[in-house]
């Protein structure tokens, strides 16, 4: 829930979460958490979701529990998270110890005019996430916790979720491709080291 405090830049904070990734692999939601993933750098290992809101959480969950070795993270918003809200329940049941979900919370639906979000009521997606038994959650409302977010993110050392508090300013958007065949196999091939 927010607590009216900071609001940050969302481009900075994906920058920094992404800024020292080594080999971690990311899912984005759908909307500007995979522009945001974009603008931060292009990558093979990014696997941006187009038109499949809510299943962020889940395509993360999939990967981390078949990749255990790596870490996966799922960058999200908040409007996303609320549509697959059950979705956490199952990732607090598996447990995975390389899994952070990190939602961009700007309590507003970006892609359909900026209404606001649950969360803009009062729905509190960290305590949600708690109640769900995933031990480390989190509010980020300052750029030294998103840089503190970043480190854990590599340790691999339980699940993590994060909401972090961002500004409600239109950026102009970069898009990656759209296209779905070219996403599965230049990801396939980042992560297996082929793409059929």
């Amino acid at each position: 829930m927010s607590t009216g405090g900071n609001r940050l830049d969302r481009r900075a904070v994906v920058r920094t979460l992404l800024a020292d990734r080594g080999d971690m692999l990311v899912v984005t939601g759908l909307g500007s958490a995979t522009y945001d993933a974009a603008a931060a750098g292009d990558d093979d290992r990014n696997f941006y979701l187009w038109g499949a809101m809510g299943g962020g959480v889940m395509v993360g969950l999939g990967l981390a529990l078949a990749q255990p070795d790596r870490p996966v993270a799922v960058i999200t918003g908040d409007g996303e998270m609320l549509m697959g809200i059950g979705s956490l329940a199952t990732v607090g049941v598996q447990a995975p110890a390389n899994l952070s979900i990190i939602v961009l919370d700007n309590e507003r639906y970006g892609e359909t005019g900026m209404q606001k979000s649950a969360t803009a009521h009062g729905v509190d997606l960290v305590a949600v996430a708690r109640g769900c038994r995933i031990a480390d959650c989190r509010l980020v409302e300052t750029m030294a916790g998103a840089a503190g977010l970043a480190a854990d993110m590599q340790r691999m050392a339980g699940t993590l979720f994060a909401t972090v508090n961002i500004s409600r300013e239109d950026v102009a958007r970069v898009l990656p491709t759209r296209d779905g065949v070219v996403l599965r196999s230049r990801f396939r091939a980042a992560v297996l080291g082929r793409s059929d």
